[in-house]
């Protein structure tokens, strides 16, 4: 079967839709990424029925574009996630914050507030929420609330569903499988679902970092906005940090992801461990 030739991406149009995802996402994309919005793109050209990136642009210029600009960033977005990532943050996470950031949250009798600021199809929030539910097996009266917020609607939407392909769901402990985990059958043969008892605990939704205003409330007493930050520029960067402090609660935590840095970033957090952030009290 013969396949139409893929359309090319001029140096116009490639410059007006990386202003525009920069404009509405803070994502750079540099020239060196050409290739990759025009293999992320072409799908969606065809879907459209369009026969070239110009038709696309006017699209995206026209009264009915708004809808398909969310499309575009979904589509750019990278969404590489796995359970218990990094896990050294979880380890922190368990072993040294939760243990005072508990006892805080007993003291003003609410419950215990984290924030997975980048969540993608949710195997960091659900790995959140597992540690969160361990800590807690001992601690049964504490109270304890995960939002999990992201700029992709379509991962948004596997976040909520939360079912995963069985080889994907590599956990800690192997008790946590069936603890956490409904295995399917039939149809869903080869997938697990995160069992409605965890999910309970975390609410999805939609939420671009640089809205003017966030939907969640400040005194977050943890803050995961781990691999996202690389694909922002230095301003951007110093933006974003400015604003999830605000959202700490004074003695809360940020953490980073390994590769990310805030040398460079103002700010007025306290280094705790490898990419941890405590906002001082």
């Amino acid at each position: 079967m013969l396949f139409p030739p893929e359309a090319p991406l001029s140096a116009q149009a490639y410059d007006f839709l990386a202003n525009l995802v920069y404009d509405r996402s803070r994502i750079r994309l540099g020239s060196d990424k050409q290739a990759l919005v025009t293999g992320r793109l072409s799908q969606r050209l065809r879907s459209l029925g369009f026969s070239n990136y110009e038709q696309y642009c006017e699209l995206l210029m026209s009264s009915d574009g708004e809808h398909e600009i969310g499309e575009l960033i979904d589509l750019i977005s990278t969404n590489h996630t796995h359970f218990f990532r990094e896990p050294s943050h979880f380890d922190v996470l368990s072993r040294h914050a939760l243990p005072t950031l508990a006892d805080r949250a007993r003291a003003e009798q609410r419950p215990l507030r984290v924030w997975c600021a980048a969540a993608s199809s949710g195997e960091e929030a659900y790995s959140l929420a597992i540690v969160l539910a361990e800590y807690c097996r001992d601690r049964p009266s504490l109270a304890w609330h995960i939002d999990a917020s992201d700029i992709s609607m379509r991962m948004l939407e596997r976040c909520r569903v939360g079912t995963y392909e069985a080889a994907k769901v590599n956990l800690p402990a192997p008790a946590m499988l069936s603890r956490y985990f409904q295995k399917g059958f039939g149809e869903r043969e080869g997938y697990y679902r995160v069992k409605s008892e965890l999910r309970q605990h975390v609410s999805v939704q939609y939420m671009n970092l640089f809205d003017d205003v966030y939907s969640l409330p400040p005194g977050q007493d943890v803050i995961f906005c781990r691999n996202v930050m690389i694909y922002f520029d230095v301003p951007s960067r110093q933006l974003l940090v400015e604003r999830l402090t605000k959202q700490l609660s004074p003695g809360g935590y940020l953490f980073v992801g390994h590769s990310e840095s805030l040398i460079g970033i103002r700010h007025d957090l306290k280094a705790a461990w490898p990419s941890v952030y405590i906002r001082p009290e």
